[in-house]
């Protein structure tokens, strides 16, 4: 049941009981990253960070070999290129080094695809499948390593990081569409819109609604330096007055 390949066995429901667990579990403990970074100001935790970095990277592992040994791996669906294996991929490294540039990273382009993720998962394996397990550990530590970088360890976020992480994304965006066209895949949705209902169908046609996703990333990112960043030109403005 844990590792099968049918997913009748353990279906996964939208908003479900198991599915709301997971979203409280997601708050309740970002919730506590934020009162321990208030309590107890910048903090390092280095063997716990290498830990969670190296749980990761064996949920990862686990995730691919479960997908060759039910016969579903292929490279046109399961290269690790989407966006949402990107930031988990981030995240390790992140984790593993403590590197600030990645955290701007991992932040700004994370956050909005895990949460999306959490909140509407396109899953098929309910609990206790691993698949189920994967799905919510990887999305969920996106998040929560965000939020502890932020809060526990006091790393920044300027309006800089905006543009690093959108330069980020669009250096990436021609290497993506080379491997949709070498392996007849549509990572990052380029080639084509998902087959389902989507929040692409109100950006346009294909492939209008690509530059409609940028103006949508420009502007998620905005808001997260507003909510989260420092503003240091405001505070000088507020100094000198």
């Amino acid at each position: 049941m844990w590792f099968s390949g049918d997913a009748s066995e353990t279906p996964f429901t939208m908003f479900s009981l198991q599915h709301g667990i997971m979203i409280v579990i997601l708050f309740v403990i970002t919730a506590g990253f934020y009162a321990a970074g208030r309590l107890k100001g910048a903090a390092s935790y280095r063997k716990t960070e290498i830990i969670l970095g190296l749980s990761l990277v064996l949920f990862e592992l686990g995730y691919h070999g479960w997908l060759i040994s039910t016969g579903n791996w292929n490279v046109s669906h399961a290269l690790p290129l989407e966006l949402s294996n990107i930031s988990v991929l981030l995240v390790i490294i992140l984790l593993l080094t403590g590197n600030r540039h990645l955290f701007e990273l991992v932040f700004m382009a994370g956050i909005g695809g895990a949460l999306q993720a959490l909140v509407t998962p396109v899953l098929d394996y309910g609990w206790p499948h691993f698949r189920f397990w994967h799905f919510f550990y990887t999305h969920m530590m996106v998040i929560w390593a965000a939020f502890y970088f932020l809060w526990m360890r006091q790393y920044s976020l300027t309006f800089k990081s905006v543009w690093k992480s959108l330069i980020f994304l669009n250096v990436l965006l021609p290497v993506i569409y080379a491997v949709n066209l070498a392996t007849g895949g549509n990572y990052w949705f380029i080639m084509r819109k998902p087959s389902g209902a989507s929040l692409l169908d109100f950006l346009g046609p294909h492939p209008w609604y690509l530059l409609g996703m940028e103006a949508a990333a420009l502007i998620f990112f905005t808001v997260l330096w507003l909510l989260f960043g420092e503003k240091k030109a405001e505070t000088k403005l507020k100094t000198s007055l």
